[in-house]
């Protein structure tokens, strides 16, 4: 593996495993509100993204390469809704497809083809990251402002499950 490739996924390592902390501190934000549901959407992604994170560093391992990890930075989280927090997570999840899509151009050119395998897998995840962010942001909209309507998004997000695939 050509060294431009492996600092490339050390630094998506770092950055699905920041998403991971970053939904932990929203899981903790949801659950001092009281909205146990959306607590466990965030806790359920905090485990996606550590094992988004576990693929890359396992595909390095595999490689005969010595994954590096780096610090995290401390989470700021701040919402004044459950509408504005999931369009903080839509608005991160693009960010980190924009990051995922740039690790493939690397190995595009660095014709690492073992790389553009795995990074499929998560261009497809991505898809299904951003869908499912503007499914909620479109469900908390139609809530508005009622109380009823949150408690019932709040509800459906508490019966999220873990992916299966997500745990392989």
């Amino acid at each position: 593996m050509k060294q431009r490739t492996l600092e490339a996924v050390n630094k998506q390592i770092q950055a699905e495993f920041q998403s991971a902390y970053i939904y932990l501190a929203m899981s903790a934000r949801f659950e001092e509100q009281k909205m146990s549901g959306a607590a466990s959407w965030m806790r359920i992604q905090w485990e996606e993204e550590t094992s988004h994170a576990l693929k890359l560093f396992d595909h390095l391992i595999r490689r005969g390469q010595t994954p590096a990890l780096f610090d995290l930075s401390h989470p700021v989280v701040t919402f004044d809704s459950a509408l504005d927090a999931f369009e903080q997570v839509l608005d991160h999840e693009r960010h980190i497809t924009k990051l995922i899509h740039e690790l493939y151009e690397v190995a595009v050119e660095e014709k690492d083809y073992a790389l553009q395998t795995l990074l499929h897998w998560f261009i497809d995840e991505q898809v299904e990251e951003e869908e499912n962010a503007e499914g909620i942001v479109d469900s908390l909209r139609l809530a508005g402002d009622s109380g009823q309507g949150i408690f019932l998004v709040d509800r459906e997000l508490g019966q999220r499950q873990p992916d299966v695939e997500d745990e392989e």
